[in-house]
């Protein structure tokens, strides 16, 4: 029972507040977390995966051959045919040298040409020459042979003769002065064998004289015709440098950094103009070594080219470096100095294209994007 003065205690306005019931929470936030948790899971699986079967790096750029136009030759330009940016085709003419020194070069190796086959005719001749010698000397020794056997006849019916004369004028029947002629015929024979035998020996050392004047003569005509041949080379090396005046293009390309203007006096080695070849190109790739476990040659490749951000290409691997870029360097690292710090390097990886895109040319030193599957 309560007490009055707890009942004044108590308002008279009081009365009792109900309890308030907690709100709901609307149950399409909790489908939309549960959505965009899974599809955050499910991208992240998927790049999880694509990372695994794929290399990227966009230390990457676009490679074509470049042909530096360098003269062999010197002297001063007079025309330039190209200008910078300028499309020319194989074989056609970009700088010509004047070629006037080289050209008097030709003329006087012509002229030291010719002397030397006038050489060798002459050379010809004289073997000719020799060979009749040798003729003449031979003819010479059969000559004297002849003489030596008709001397040998007539010595040996003499001295018969005389034989006869002798017992004739031991019987006083022939008189003296027929014996003395007698006598004198076998004399003078003999006197004529031994000089035809003296003849036949001076005419074999003639044979042999001859003989060696024709192996001099056959030494002479090689001699020349070495000498023709020199004449030859040399001919054929000034015309060579003579057409070494005209520069032309290699291939087919774009004229690019023209340093060259007519009047210029240029000399051998000096670079006169870049010509970028027009047709196939292909990107080299520096991926991190630790990239290419599972990279081989043939692996397809997804370019992504700076210059065409909307355009996806194709290509495949070609092949791989057998060093890093760093060993082609012009101060190549060396480890073995003592201040050793490991670096990962990086190998090049040529890449090129399955398909070449007209609308969208690459052009060498673009900057790329590559991705490969090498799974």
């Amino acid at each position: 029972m309560a007490t009055p003065s707890t009942i004044q205690d108590v308002p008279p306005t009081a009365v009792a507040e109900p309890l308030e019931e907690p709100k709901k929470r609307n149950p399409l936030v909790y489908i939309i977390l549960a959505i965009v948790l899974l599809a955050g899971a499910y991208y992240g699986w998927t790049r999880l995966q694509y990372a695994k079967a794929h290399e990227s790096t966009d230390d990457a750029s676009v490679e074509g051959d470049v042909y530096p136009i360098i003269p062999r030759v010197g002297g001063p330009v007079t025309k330039v045919y190209v200008n910078d940016n300028q499309v020319v085709k194989k074989g056609d003419t970009l700088v010509t040298i004047d070629k006037s020194d080289y050209q008097q070069r030709v003329n006087a190796m012509e002229a030291a040409l010719v002397a030397a086959q006038a050489q060798v005719v002459a050379a010809r001749a004289g073997v000719s020459t020799a060979q009749a010698g040798v003729g003449t000397a031979q003819a010479n020794v059969r000559t004297a042979q002849t003489t030596i056997g008709v001397s040998a006849a007539n010595r040996t019916r003499l001295q018969q003769d005389l034989a006869r004369s002798t017992k004739l004028r031991n019987q006083d029947i022939i008189p003296q002065s027929e014996y003395d002629a007698v006598a004198a015929n076998l004399k003078s024979t003999t006197a004529q064998q031994s000089t035809a035998q003296d003849q036949v020996s001076v005419a074999r050392q003639q044979v042999v004289a001859a003989q060696q004047q024709v192996a001099q003569a056959q030494q002479q005509i090689a001699v020349a015709q070495a000498v023709v041949k020199q004449r030859q080379s040399d001919l054929d090396n000034a015309k060579l440098q003579l057409s070494y005046t005209a520069l032309v293009a290699p291939a087919n390309g774009v004229v690019s950094k023209k340093n060259v203007q007519p009047g210029q006096v240029v000399g051998p080695g000096q670079q006169l103009i870049g010509l970028v070849s027009s047709g196939q190109t292909w990107v080299i790739a520096n991926f991190k070594e630790t990239q290419l476990e599972d990279m081989k040659v043939g692996q397809k490749a997804k370019l992504e080219v700076d210059a065409y951000p909307n355009e996806e290409f194709e290509g495949h691997i070609e092949s791989l470096s057998a060093a890093t870029g760093a060993r082609f360097a012009l101060l190549p690292p060396d480890n073995a100095s003592g201040n050793f710090v490991k670096v990962t390097q990086r190998v090049p990886v040529k890449i090129v294209l399955d398909k070449e895109d007209a609308q969208h040319p690459l052009r060498a030193g673009m900057s790329v994007n590559a991705v490969i599957a090498v799974h």
